[in-house]
């Protein structure tokens, strides 16, 4: 295929030599607001219907947006319509400000005007593109012109709100849309002679909203247009700079954060990056980045399945696997030794009671945003022996000790192989329930009694199948220093013998008047390789002798 990389223009770096941004740190969040339902729904194979609009529109109040932007209402009637029912309905909480887009259109703005009629609080939103592409290719016009349709859409747009008669609180934004490929000089001049022509003041003053609307650069040449921007607006104080950052290079809560390091005030996106192209700027991510470094969102994500499945259900989108914070798999870990990090990390915040989240891969406590600890190691071919541990403790309350892990690790990725995908925890439960609890017999115990002989010595006494043949069944007796101790001499009894005790560890499985316990007992086999039993049952000393026979048939079975 040729290479036909010279066919792009370069785009041009900003001449700032001074820049401030890189030495700054995001401190608290900005004023966020929602373009779902405009930017966003516009992008949609099929747009949202009245109903779907109505329930997301609950959903951002719900989060806590105080800022969204509903529609394009001189668009279309079905978007009129839409902003009438939020009016009409009372849909539209008193602290929450309504947005509306508009071209720098005279007919498009009266249609405006009278689409908010009613409203409480009201941005109206007007717009002209200003690109050197667009003036040469689209408008065929020069920069006087385009200042011309601002001005005269400013001035419309401050005489219809001083003769609006009403309660509605109004105020204004202007956008040079495609800010991002604007000359910043050309930028800085339109947005002044609006601002002029709106006469705004520091104690009124008008959204400035400087858009990326096609990210054309990389993200640190976006925050240079920022900072360059800010430096040069006449009367600084009557503006709110405003970003709308679209994500056509992939660098859109990147080119976000730093236009706040270079002194953005307002950030314009939608819930996990819907709009055109590769959509616009995911302030789940940009908000949740935020919070992994102290600071405060000042949005809810605490439950983000909930907005997830809203999401996907009136949008028609899917989330990918890999989403920042929601996609499926984003807090899984297959690899072996990220899952023994997370273990030890898990282990960590348990055993020190930290005030802080410490646990390594793992940026954010899934908790925190209404995801389960459940699904954070998954085993596959790749797992490596801490992970299938981990889902069995907090899955299942067993707590392996660390010198099984080996042992049963290997079980576990020889059955991933022969399956050849991952295991749900479930399968995981049933390797360990078919090697350890429910394995082939060669020898079983059908019945026993301890006996306690003055505190010093136990008496083991009971019968054993042997070979699992019914009718071979052998009284057995052995005295030990304790019921272990105990069993394993009466075994040596009957010829079952040259198996030396490693080690044993047990706790309760559950808890109340159904406590079980299990016993892990570790023994070295005749032929010199380790091998764990384990062992279930309500009586403690049981579990341990449960648990030793187990090793023992699985050593010779």
């Amino acid at each position: 295929m040729k290479n036909s990389f010279h066919k792009y223009i370069p785009f041009q770096q900003i001449n700032l030599p001074d820049r401030q941004w890189p030495n700054k740190v995001i401190e608290k969040a900005p004023i966020w607001c929602s373009v779902d339902l405009r930017d966003g729904n516009q992008a949609l194979i099929d747009p949202m219907n009245l109903q779907e609009k109505l329930e997301f529109f609950h959903a951002l109040c719900d989060m806590g947006f105080k800022e969204i932007e509903i529609g394009f209402p001189s668009a279309s009637e079905t978007e009129y319509e839409i902003c009438r029912e939020l009016i009409e309905g009372n849909h539209i909480p008193d602290d929450v400000t309504i947005q509306v887009l508009v071209q720098a259109r005279e007919h498009l703005i009266r249609k405006t005007f009278e689409a908010i009629e009613g409203a409480k609080n009201v941005i109206v939103h007007f717009y002209n593109s200003t690109s050197t592409l667009q003036r040469k290719v689209v408008f065929k016009t020069d920069m006087d012109g385009v200042i011309d349709i601002a001005v005269k859409g400013a001035k419309l747009v401050k005489e219809l709100t001083e003769q609006y008669q009403g309660d509605t609180n109004i105020r204004f934004e202007y956008s040079p849309e495609s800010f991002s490929g604007t000359e910043m000089d050309n930028a800085v001049e339109i947005c002044a002679r609006v601002m002029e022509e709106l006469g705004a003041t520091k104690e009124n003053p008008v959204i400035l909203n400087l858009p990326n609307t096609v990210e054309m650069c990389t993200a640190n040449t976006y925050a240079d247009q920022i900072e360059y921007f800010i430096k040069h607006l006449p009367n600084r104080e009557a503006a709110i700079i405003s970003i709308h950052p679209h994500n056509d290079r992939g660098c859109g809560v990147a080119a976000s954060e730093l236009a706040l390091l270079a002194g953005a005030e307002r950030v314009e996106g939608t819930l996990f990056g819907n709009g055109e192209r590769t959509g616009n700027l995911d302030i789940v991510t940009m908000g949740l980045n935020m919070y992994t470094q102290g600071v405060d969102p000042e949005l809810d994500f605490s439950n983000l399945p909930k907005y997830k499945e809203i999401y996907e259900r009136c949008t028609g989108m899917k989330i990918n696997e890999r989403q920042p914070y929601i996609g499926e798999l984003v807090f899984t870990a297959f690899s072996g030794s990220h899952q023994d990090a997370i273990n030890k990390g898990m282990k960590y915040m348990k055993d020190t009671d930290s005030d802080y989240w410490e646990v390594p891969y793992l940026p954010i406590d899934p908790a925190d945003v209404g995801r389960q600890y459940e699904p954070i190691i998954r085993i596959n071919s790749q797992s490596g022996k801490g992970g299938a541990a981990f889902v069995m403790n907090h899955n299942f309350g067993f707590d392996l000790p660390k010198k099984m892990h080996p042992e049963f690790g290997a079980l576990v990725q020889a059955e991933c192989e022969r399956v050849e995908r991952e295991l749900t925890s479930k399968e995981l439960y049933k390797v360990f329930e078919d090697n350890y609890i429910n394995h082939k017999k060669k020898y079983d115990l059908l019945e026993h009694k301890l006996y306690d002989e003055n505190g010093d010595k136990v008496t083991f006494t009971g019968t054993i199948r042997m070979d699992n043949i019914e009718g071979h069944d052998i009284a057995i007796t052995g005295t030990g220093n304790g019921p272990i101790d105990a069993f394993f001499n009466a075994l040596k009894g009957v010829g079952i013998n040259n198996y030396e005790f490693m080690s044993y560890s047990q706790h309760a499985i559950s808890s109340g008047s159904d406590s079980k316990a299990v016993s892990y007992i570790q023994l070295k086999t005749p032929r010199g390789n380790d091998i764990f039993g384990v062992g279930i049952d309500h009586n403690v000393n049981f579990a341990s002798i449960l648990g030793v026979l187990n090793a023992i048939n699985r050593s010779e079975v």
